[in-house]
């Protein structure tokens, strides 16, 4: 296959690759996704990683609809890789892309259980030690003596239950004659060690190489010995040289048959002939040497292939178990239509440390709202509530969410796009239950601080072609009116919010315009998230769980009372006391009145 039939190998790459890896280690090295090999190679990191991933399932990529859903999908990738265990499973998450097919994303997502349940099924030790196995065996471009020492090490270590079953059906003492064999190859060579005739020739010839580059040195110590005469000189000469190099004096003396015009040449031509010699020797010693280490690699060609196969495959399952059991990931159900989540946190945010209160929230046809009695869902799940006992409803293709500025709607629009790249990727998701369904097209669309033509057109450009194409489509959009002008704006968010129920779409659209989308299509509704008050500091209050049907308020007096109680001089105070008249003095004492009797 030719180097530039893969996506962004153009003629300058496929030159460089060629040249440092050679072609078939080059596709190797893609279709292995070893990043690192085209890394070494003078492929720019970002570079290689794009070039992977679209050889490694770059169709699914296309799933990622907007820049904002492609961003989301590069965080969550690269907290998953931060979970690896080796270099080349931090290379295969690296180019993980959406799975577009049920199947495949079933399939992944029985691994992943599969490998969870066997680290969860290990104690602090063994975790331990199945960590510092792949820590010591970690080889930069991931070989085969790596993964055949690390399947030793875990056969040894009693690693063959769960995810590491596949390493039971192997033969541990051809491995471990493998093993030794592959230890002992040198890239091509010999290593030292591995024989020991083959290190006393290389010592006798490292040696004597020592002697060849200095034989004034030479001369002048076997001079010192008091010999004389031409034949005096050669004897004490084959007593130094075989002293210095360990070699048989037979050996030497063969050597100095040489013609010479005096002693510095005899010394230079002997030594040389010597090297020579001795060379030859290691060459056809280390030859027949590496011969019968590579047969005893045959021998066990079978069992070595196999695991190369299954310690990259344990490697990279349990590196994304790790990564689910780190954030208590729980397996999704796939659906038909509906995207609802129960319990569900944002995971950015908990990454970060922060305080996260999960939420109930679903949009289309899914088990998790209401069902016609009221009572529960599938499996018996209680459905989600929010403030005032009201069930999730379960029905409606659209949500319109609103609320108080910083309560959290963007928040709601990022997680429930982390549970559906999350889930197309065929990882577990962040929520408590998930129902997700399997789509062709992911918009999310973040709030932008631009107000200009050329941000709505490219908008539009965005967020448009993706509903309107073949296949399904969840619209995740934050205040569109951000971009425009509130009135056409409010037209332009009711036409979008029409267009994905007609279109047979899921979407959330967070607005703070919502009385004027009225009247909303009848597969819509509106929710809203409410600021309750300031706490003792003064921070906004905020219960991020939506409250379902009921329009949000943006609750002014809070940050107006709060500016008020921080006001450094009398002035800064009355400008804020006169926006207190405008939006109800009332109101704003009372708000601050209640913060300060909570202090």
């Amino acid at each position: 296959m030719r180097l530039e039939e893969y996506w962004g190998v153009g003629p300058k790459t496929a030159a460089l690759l060629s040249e440092a890896l050679g072609v078939e280690a080059a596709v190797s090295a893609i279709e292995s996704a070893n990043s690192r090999a085209l890394v070494e190679a003078g492929v720019s990191s970002g570079r290689a990683t794009r070039i992977l991933r679209r050889a490694n399932g770059g169709e699914g990529l296309d799933l990622l609809a907007t820049d904002d859903a492609r961003d989301i999908y590069k965080d969550l990738v690269e907290r998953a890789q931060s979970y690896a265990v080796t270099g080349h499973a931090a290379d295969r998450i690296r180019v993980l892309t959406p799975l577009l097919d049920a199947d495949a994303i079933e399939a992944r997502l029985d691994l992943v259980g599969e490998a969870r349940e066997t680290w969860r099924g290990l104690d602090a030790g063994g975790r331990e030690r199945v960590l510092a196995v792949f820590d010591a065996h970690d080889a930069v471009a991931g070989g085969e003596a790596s993964a055949v020492d690390t399947a030793v090490d875990l056969l040894d270590a009693g690693f063959t239950d769960g995810v590491f079953a596949p390493l039971g059906d192997l033969d541990a003492d051809a491995l471990a004659d493998a093993s030794t064999a592959l230890s002992a190859l040198d890239d091509g060579g010999v290593a030292p060690g591995a024989d020991d005739r083959l290190d006393e020739y290389r010592e006798s010839l490292d040696a004597v190489e020592r002697l060849a580059r200095d034989p004034a040195s030479v001369m002048a110590a076997v001079r010192s010995e008091g010999v004389q005469g031409t034949e005096g000189f050669r004897e004490a000469f084959v007593e130094y040289v075989v002293d210095e190099a360990g070699v048989s004096s037979t050996r030497v003396r063969r050597a100095t048959e040489v013609e010479a015009a005096d002693a510095a040449d005899f010394v230079s031509n002997t030594l040389r002939g010597l090297a020579d010699d001795l060379r030859e020797d290691v060459e056809q010693r280390e030859a027949a040497v590496a011969d019968d280490l590579r047969d005893a690699v045959d021998d066990a060609r079978a069992d070595v292939d196999a695991a190369v196969e299954a310690v990259d495959d344990i490697a990279f399952a349990l590196s994304l178990a790790r990564f689910a059991d780190a954030f208590d990931l729980t397996r999704p159900t796939l659906v038909d239509d509906g995207l609802a989540v129960v319990g569900a946190r944002n995971l950015d945010l908990e990454a970060e440390g922060e305080s996260v209160q999960p939420i109930d929230y679903g949009v289309g046809v899914h088990a998790l709202g209401a069902s016609a009695n009221g009572a529960s869902g599938a499996d018996g799940i209680t459905f989600g509530e929010d403030a005032t006992g009201t069930p999730m409803p379960s029905d409606d293709a659209v949500a319109v969410l609103t609320g108080a500025n910083s309560g959290g709607k963007t928040t709601v629009l990022e997680t429930l796009c982390e549970v559906s790249v999350l889930a197309h990727l065929g990882l577990p998701v962040p929520a408590e239950h998930a129902e997700v369904p399997v789509v062709d097209a992911v918009v999310f669309h973040r709030r932008h601080a631009s107000f200009n033509a050329g941000v709505l057109e490219s908008t539009l450009k965005s967020v448009v072609p993706p509903v309107t194409a073949e296949g399904k489509t969840i619209m995740l959009v934050d205040e569109f009116e951000a971009i425009t002008e509130p009135g056409s704006a409010a037209d332009l968010l009711h036409g979008l919010v029409t267009l994905t129920v007609d279109r047979g779409a899921l979407g959330v659209f967070v607005t703070h315009l919502a009385d004027d989308l009225e009247p909303l299509p009848d597969a819509a509704r509106v929710d809203g998230i409410f600021a309750e008050g300031l706490t003792p500091d003064l921070e906004l209050e905020v219960d991020y769980q939506p409250r379902f049907g009921v329009v949000g308020r943006s609750t002014p007096e809070f940050i107006v009372s709060r500016l008020i109680a921080n006001a450094r001089n009398p002035a800064e105070r009355a400008g804020y006391e006169a926006l207190a008249e405008a939006v109800g003095h009332e109101v704003v004492q009372r708000t601050l009145s209640d913060a300060r009797w909570d202090a």
